[in-house]
């Protein structure tokens, strides 16, 4: 996994600046707050060096072509198109949540306002899809290209519900499991479920098998996000980044606290604890024993194991006998172990 990252992430970074580049003066800061949320400049748009991020999707999207066959060249734009098009949604995420800061960083919004940032995010969207239409440079055939189209279409549109769920969970006191576990479907499953099912359509996959690598990326994308919930509760700070209990202090209805609050026996006892009007650090040992109480951990666990062996029993129907051989099972492996 790591020969081919270092493979192919430089010619991936080559594909977005060529995307994101911009080319007149008098739209220079348009195009640098784009470049500043990349990572590529400064808050003066200067040229600086850090950290680009785990760039997961799109490098899904090139190992699925890669593992179906295909050559990953040909997926560079998909894979640079899904790559944008995440970039956006944390623009517009940072705006909608308040987010002054995204990896250690002022955000878009908070340097040049609202307005400005929403108009970046808007760009960002829009050369998401002129990315994909490279495809046909890269002699991709027009129907694959235009069945990668739809698909990247309806993950547009299940993004914007998933956030659209996410916003409207903040308002309510009271949420179900299964609307939480319908959010992060479009919120994060979906569009990891796109970037390897895009990459298996350009690598020449069959319907069945693009379908069982779609199935694959969404049982992943929600492990991974309900293993981000266990480690905003459960998490080593050295490790996560975040303090210790950070999602209870903020009341995130992330899945533990969920199972909690919908405990049939302590779920009233979690609620008045929320409910109170401040909470600090000195609340959290009486948080993680009620937590205790109701098995939130134990219940989370359960169900990301459970959708990460789904993953994986899907990906052994595209691939056969090779899946536990091939870049796709390895990184899921990674993901469900990286902070555990």
């Amino acid at each position: 996994m790591k020969q081919f990252s270092e493979q192919w992430l430089p010619p991936l970074e080559a594909e977005l600046r060529a995307v994101l580049a911009g080319n007149e003066p008098a739209t220079a800061a348009h195009y640098g707050m784009i470049h500043y949320h990349m990572g590529w400049v400064d808050a003066e748009f200067r040229p600086v060096t850090l950290p680009a991020g785990k760039r997961l999707r799109p490098l899904l999207c090139l190992m699925a072509c890669q593992e179906v066959g295909g050559d990953p060249v040909q997926a560079l734009p998909a894979a640079a198109a899904l790559e944008i098009l995440h970039n956006f949604s944390l623009v517009h995420d940072d705006i909608e949540d308040g987010d002054e800061r995204r990896r250690h960083r002022p955000t878009v919004w908070a340097l040049w306002g609202i307005p400005q940032a929403i108009n970046a995010g808007d760009a960002m969207f829009a050369l998401a899809f002129a990315a994909l239409q490279r495809l046909s440079a890269r002699g991709v055939a027009p129907e694959t290209v235009l069945a990668a189209l739809q698909l990247f279409t309806e993950t547009c549109v299940a993004l914007t519900e998933g956030q659209h769920l996410d916003m409207a969970f903040e308002q309510r006191a009271w949420v179900s499991v299964d609307e939480y576990m319908r959010m992060i479907q479009g919120k994060t499953a979906a569009l990891i479920g796109a970037s390897v099912a895009i990459g298996g359509l350009i690598g020449g996959a069959a319907q069945g098998v693009d379908a069982s690598l779609r199935r694959f990326g969404q049982s992943i994308g929600l492990a991974f996000q309900i293993q981000d919930d266990v480690l905003g509760v459960w998490g080593d700070p050295t490790v996560t980044g975040k303090a210790a209990g950070a999602d209870i202090l903020r009341r995130k209805k992330s899945l533990p606290l969920l199972h909690a609050l919908n405990h049939p026996i302590h779920g009233d006892a979690f609620r008045s604890f929320l409910s109170r009007p401040e909470l600090t650090a000195d609340d959290l040992p009486e948080a993680m024993e009620l937590l205790a109480r109701t098995a939130s951990y134990e219940y989370a666990t359960q169900q990301m194991h459970c959708l990460y062996q789904a993953g994986l029993d899907a990906l052994q129907e595209a691939l056969g006998e090779r899946a536990e051989r091939s870049l796709l099972w390895a990184t899921a492996q990674w993901l469900m172990h990286r902070q555990m």
